[in-house]
């Protein structure tokens, strides 16, 4: 019993937890909560006196029938209507205000939350981004986070108001009659419960298909996107992709329909019942003013008092469905909030040697991704010498891009451990190691924003519209295809934005380059960034490139022997371990794997 019923109380502690939301909204823009806070108790006070007011009025036509003086009568009607019309336009005033105060929070509160989810999400560790689950996470995050927290406050804002107001108007029916009171609380309550039920209905419901929701997006990005737009076209995916989306889509609109009628028909008995009460209420009122024992004024004042006061608590005990409700929706963003990065700062970080002396080495490593079973790393044990550079061939999946991931700090050995100058880099702390590592990966990311920046973003640190920029450009290459752009270096690259310039692969490929030659760092590391230049534009990249490192460590990642024969040992993996090292020299001498390799893509070139 106890498994079961755990999560079920969790989830309602989790509901009833408002701090956290509370602080959000004070923390995103603290005038206007307080601004929010002021109207709150003026649009609470304000009903009652307009409430009043109309019974004074009601009641003074009725004595101006039979008094004496007619005129005077009139004037203090008149008076009384006045008042009642300046309470309703300032009412009416700071209803306005209300809505411009509820914009104003709700856009403050939206992007400071994206603002906590965007950093949350550059924190938490690259293994992450390998689970579905944590997907799912994020999904529900990005959903709710930016207005659920408002919403709460929103709600409790109501809640005040309306508990305000409640107070008052119960404590009048109470005065005509203690029965009125009663039924009022009765027939607020099967409304109040249908929205808590329906509410946790939803929830689960949304939760459970969330991967559904994300499989539908993905087909939309198929269908939408441009890196895929070529093969849709070609392989004649259109209308596959359209009706998978469709699908998906119909099965979670006919699932959310269901949810909504079944929800639809609980509301009409709910309501229904309600209506029965007003209107109950009404007869009574009407049969003791009948009767002599209140004036026509009283028996207004009652019937709007009842009228409001159902309002005013459907309102107070909705409002704390509504917290429920949005609480219960926004531990979807604690739960994001929440996960802890397994890759953490050391209590005590070492410090970063400059220069390094001994050199970065691999112990015994072995590392197996989150998501899988299999070791693509097995006692892996090399030395890369400072001032050196080692390259790692061999196929796909041998394990190669996987040990610069290590070095990174991307993910942590499952066993073993990396040093430099015999400090192991769990030491240092995250940020001061990668700042000396600059890695240019296969998959470089294409920035669709100025050639400049595409190139700067690999040193953040120094000025973009320095010397460095260009000097980064010239060492990769790229000085050329700078000159012949629109507008040169601040020309916008890709077609995502207005006047952007399309770029081919080995273009972009000599942008991701330069990015590595903007700094300052101790280790190189170029995966394969070159693998769509041709043979001889790669070749002459890697001699500047060698020129360039001016007594910096390197670790180059090629599929092209040509290239990894410059280095000053090569390292060949297979299926996680490596199976030969040397010099280019000594591995053909050798007459293994290596050199078969090299002959056979020699063959291509000749």
């Amino acid at each position: 019993m106890k498994p079961t019923m755990e999560p079920i109380f969790q989830k309602i502690k989790e509901a009833l937890r408002l701090d956290r939301a509370v602080i959000f909204v004070w923390q995103a823009d603290r005038k206007w909560a307080v601004i929010s806070l002021l109207l709150l108790f003026l649009l609470g006070a304000l009903p009652l006196a307009t409430l009043y007011l109309m019974k004074l009025i009601v009641d003074g036509v009725a004595q101006s029938v039979t008094a004496a003086d007619k005129a005077q009568a009139f004037w203090h009607v008149f008076l009384l209507i006045g008042l009642a019309a300046a309470a309703a336009v300032f009412t009416f005033a700071c209803q306005l205000a209300e809505n411009l105060v509820k914009e104003a929070q709700s856009l403050s509160v939206s992007d400071y939350m994206y603002r906590i989810i965007h950093e949350k999400s550059v924190a938490v560790d690259l293994a992450f981004y390998e689970d579905p689950k944590y997907f799912d996470t994020l999904h529900r995050a990005q959903q709710e986070g930016p207005y659920r927290p408002l919403a709460i406050v929103n709600s409790i804002m109501r809640l005040g108001q309306n508990s305000i107001s409640l107070v008052v108007v119960v404590g009048l029916l109470v005065s005509f009659h203690w029965s009125v009171a009663a039924i009022l609380f009765l027939a607020s309550i099967p409304g109040i419960l249908v929205k808590v039920r329906y509410s946790g209905k939803l929830f689960y419901w949304k939760k459970e298909r969330t991967q559904t929701e994300r499989r539908a997006g993905y087909f939309n990005f198929l269908l939408t996107g441009y890196g895929p737009a070529k093969e849709i076209r070609l392989f004649r995916l259109g209308n596959f992709f359209i009706e998978r989306f469709n699908a998906l889509r119909r099965l979670l609109r006919r699932e959310k329909i269901d949810i909504t009628k079944e929800r639809s028909f609980a509301d009409f008995y709910a309501q229904a019942f309600a209506t029965l009460s007003v209107f109950g209420s009404l007869g009574f009122i009407a049969y003791r003013t009948i009767h002599g024992t209140i004036t026509i004024g009283d028996m207004v004042m009652y019937f709007q008092a009842f009228q409001r006061g159902l309002g005013f608590l459907q309102n107070t005990l909705g409002g704390l469905a509504d917290l429920y409700e949005n609480n219960l929706f926004l531990s979807n963003l604690y739960e994001f909030l929440d996960l802890k990065p397994k890759v953490k700062n050391p209590e005590r970080p070492a410090l970063f040697p400059s220069p390094i002396k001994q050199g970065i080495a691999f112990e015994h490593v072995q590392f197996t991704y989150p998501s899988t079973d299999r070791a693509v790393v097995k006692d892996v044990s090399l030395m890369v010498h400072p001032g050196e550079v080692a390259a790692f061939v061999g196929d796909n999946g041998s394990g190669k891009t996987t040990l610069v991931k290590l070095l990174c700090r991307l993910y942590d050995p499952v066993h073993g451990h990396i040093s430099i100058d015999g400090i192991d880099i769990r030491n240092f702390e995250v940020t001061a190691l990668r700042r000396r590592i600059s890695v240019i990966f296969q998959d470089y990311v294409k920035y669709h924003l100025t050639a400049r920046e595409n190139i700067w973003f690999g040193n953040i640190d120094l000025s973009r519209k320095g010397r460095r920029v260009q000097e980064a450009a010239r060492a990769a290459g790229a000085k050329d295809l700078m000159e012949s752009l629109p507008k040169g270096y601040d020309t916008i690259l890709g077609k995502w934005f207005d006047e952007g310039e399309e770029l081919s692969i080995g273009e972009w490929q000599k942008i991701a380059l330069a990015r590595a030659f903007m700094g300052d760092s101790q280790i190189i590391v170029l995966d394969e960034p070159t693998s769509n230049l041709d043979v001889k534009t790669e070749h002459a990249v890697f001699e500047r490139f060698r020129k360039l490192l001016d007594g910096r460590t390197a670790i180059l990642i090629s599929h092209r022997f040509s290239t990894v024969r410059m280095a000053d040992r090569i390292y060949l993996l297979q299926d996680g371990r490596i199976i030969e090292s040397g010099s280019h020299d000594q591995l053909m001498h050798l007459g293994g794997k290596y050199a078969e390799m090299f002959e056979k893509q020699a063959r291509y070139y000749k």
